[in-house]
This record gives structure tokens, sequence and C-alpha cells, in this order.
């Protein structure tokens, strides 16, 4: 009679097959069919896949965040600068300067 498969034992199971271990003497020393056994090991797979895109997707939104802010900056900059052309352009004082006192 099978044992219960836990989630320690499938996850030490999977790490053997990882290892190269033969599935079918893994599935024989753990009294489990190598169907079950083979699942075990592409949904491990599967999650760890997952797990590797969610750990892109995060790095390249935080890429994006940054790209964003330092774009929002520049336009900041770029309108500045044509508030101060525009001043020099009419003839019109630009803004006061502090004493550097």
């Amino acid at each position: 009679m099978p044992q219960r498969f836990s989630a320690a034992r499938e996850v030490a199971a999977v790490a053997r097959l990882l290892r190269e271990e033969s599935l079918e003497v893994v599935a024989r020393e753990l009294n489990v069919t190598v169907a079950r056994l083979s699942e075990s090991r592409e949904r491990a797979l599967a999650a760890a896949a997952s797990a590797m895109m969610e750990r892109e997707r995060n790095e390249r939104d935080a890429k994006i965040a940054r790209l964003k802010a330092k774009l929002d900056e520049i336009t900041m900059d770029n309108e500045l600068l044509r508030e101060k052309i525009s001043a020099l352009e009419g003839k019109r004082p630009l803004a006061r300067r502090r004493s550097r006192r």
C-alpha cells in the first residue's frame, strides 16, 4: 500500500530526479507510481519557470518605473528651460536669483 506522498516527501523526490536519479528507482523506493512522480517533477519545473518569469517581470516593472521617473524629471527640466527661453526672448526679467551670502 503506497504511503501518503507529503509535500516534503514530494520535494525530496523531485530533488533526487533533478540530480538525475532514475525515475523508476526513486518511484520504487518511495512506493509511488512512475506517473505520479513524473507529474510531480513536471509541476515542480513549471512552478520554478513561473517563479523565474515573475522575478523577471518584477525587475522589468522596477526598471520601467525608474525610467518613467527619469522621463518626468527631464520633462520638467525642459519645461522650465522653455519658460526661461521665452522670458529671455520676450525681454522679460528672469526669476530673481538669491543672494549668495
